[in-house]
């Protein structure tokens, strides 16, 4: 058996001790032999309480261990740790590999998602980003990975640097700009759940189709008149820069075809 410990208690390190857990059901070669968390409770519902220690000098021996806390605190916490060349891994999109102490072997175990407590994901679909100092660590982070998803890649800091900013983009700023929909159809006493099929067939037409080229709209086909009554519409505030905002950038983007 492969021994993993977690050490961390939030959204991240939650949905992870959820996928071990579910993954010990299916009979696969981890085991989750405990996790680290400074408030028991808020890991105790997925979890049995004598697998919850809040003191690093009571950690258990594994083979890897998983540091899934706030990027603030990484370094701190791979430093706090009392022993030494073991396999230790972090799961930040935008923390360096060599961010953590050099004490003990370093990695990334990087899931790619948003998540949210108490909100289920399927986490065979989820990607995981892989990255260590040398190839045997690696191949055991990938069968670790590979026990609770069916997608794995190796990717440097770099690379994973380029993806966090990608993921900002994708899906932190197309949320809040659903945000911003949203506050333009109440002010307007529209109901938002109007949108919300067209929201499901964008994201569906770029499983299908590259972003460019399911770009549609008024910036996409330099239709002055309709941006112009937009602006109108608008008037003035955030809500106006950033239409404005996009629509230069969509028409720029077009201009590069």
């Amino acid at each position: 058996m492969i021994k993993v410990v977690i050490i961390g208690s939030g959204n991240v390190a939650q949905h992870l001790i959820a996928a071990f857990q579910n993954s010990q059901k299916s009979g696969t070669e981890i085991e989750l032999v405990q996790v680290y968390s400074r408030h028991a409770r808020s890991v105790s519902h997925l979890i049995d309480l004598e697998k919850i220690t809040a003191d690093f000098s009571t950690l258990a021996e594994a083979d890897v261990y998983i540091i899934s806390v706030t990027d603030d605190a990484i370094a701190e916490v791979s430093s706090s740790l009392l022993f030494k060349n073991r396999l230790v891994v972090h799961t930040s999109g935008s923390v360096s590999l060599n961010a953590m102490n050099e004490n003990n072997r370093r990695g990334v175990f990087y899931p790619l998602q948003t998540f949210t407590k108490n909100k289920a994901v399927d986490f065979k679909t989820i990607p995981i980003c892989l990255e260590s100092e040398n190839g045997t660590d690696y191949q055991l982070l990938d069968r670790v990975a590979k026990s609770i998803t069916e997608k794995v890649f190796a990717i440097n800091s770099q690379q994973r640097k380029a993806l966090h900013v990608a993921a900002v983009f994708v899906n932190n700023f197309t949320n809040h700009l659903y945000q911003l929909g949203q506050e333009i159809c109440r002010e307007n006493q529209v109901s938002f759940e109007i949108l919300k099929p067209l929201i499901a067939e964008t994201v569906q037409k770029i499983m299908v189709l590259s972003p460019q080229e399911a770009q549609t709209g008024p910036a996409s086909r330099n239709d002055t008149a309709t941006i112009e009554a937009h602006e109108a519409f608008l008037a003035e505030g955030n809500h106006l820069n950033i239409y404005k905002i996009l629509t230069q950038s969509i028409q720029e983007n077009g201009k590069k075809l």
